[in-house]
């Protein structure tokens, strides 16, 4: 008989034993990712969002929609996901049976960013998993689940890009596939430290402009 398990009931410990995966020591955004400078358009932006959020966590703990809404559909316009050829999908249920656990593991990705390629020869490309969480919530309880969602993208391509945030804090994973399938931590940055948010545009648009074989 095949046991159930929701994604939100996972610790990382579980992760780890379920799914196989192994955490390597945390890395640098520059060893993967080539950061550009931003225009001044772009800045002036980023402030808005920054400001926008400020207000709103100033006044009462925000929720996982409106941290969707006030930074993530935001920043993720202006890094560039909104133009072809990435399509962003929102809660889409998937399913990972994990063949040498008898047990599946199932829950609902809260925003997945897709390269869909012109042909239908080839499969689509994961570009980035995001798992959020309310503004009260730590980014690290979120981790497991992000983990397990990204996990399912190692089947068809070498490596994704995975972020988990509760709108002010942002952590950053890079999910590969050689001979075991492993992740890396980023840096953790700030919504409301400038040299943090700026760093984290720099992020989006890097890999939002990244090719699909990577």
């Amino acid at each position: 008989m095949t046991l159930t398990v929701e994604a939100s009931s996972l610790s990382l410990n579980d992760v780890h034993r379920f799914l196989k995966l192994e955490k390597l020591s945390n890395a640098s955004f520059v060893d993967f990712l080539s950061l550009e400078p931003l225009s001044e358009f772009e800045q002036h932006d980023l402030l808005k969002i920054r400001n926008d959020f400020d207000r709103y966590l100033s006044a009462r703990k925000i929720s996982e929609g409106l941290v969707k809404f006030l930074t993530i559909a935001p920043l993720m316009r202006l890094a560039g996901f909104y133009d072809v050829p990435i399509r962003l999908t929102m809660e889409d249920s998937i399913a990972i049976a994990v063949e040498d656990e008898d047990r599946r593991i199932t829950g609902r990705m809260d925003i997945l960013a897709i390269n869909s390629p012109q042909s239908n020869v080839a499969p689509p490309f994961w570009v980035v998993v995001i798992e959020t969480k309310n503004s009260a919530v730590e980014v690290g309880e979120g981790l497991p689940q992000l983990l397990t969602y990204a996990f399912k993208s190692l089947e068809q391509q070498p490596s994704v890009w995975g972020l988990v945030t509760n709108g002010l804090r942002y952590q950053f994973v890079y999910l590969t596939h050689n001979q075991q399938q492993n992740y890396q931590l980023m840096p953790l940055l700030s919504l409301n430290e400038s040299p943090d948010a700026i760093e984290l545009l720099q992020v989006f648009k890097a890999i939002c402009k990244l090719p699909s074989f990577q």
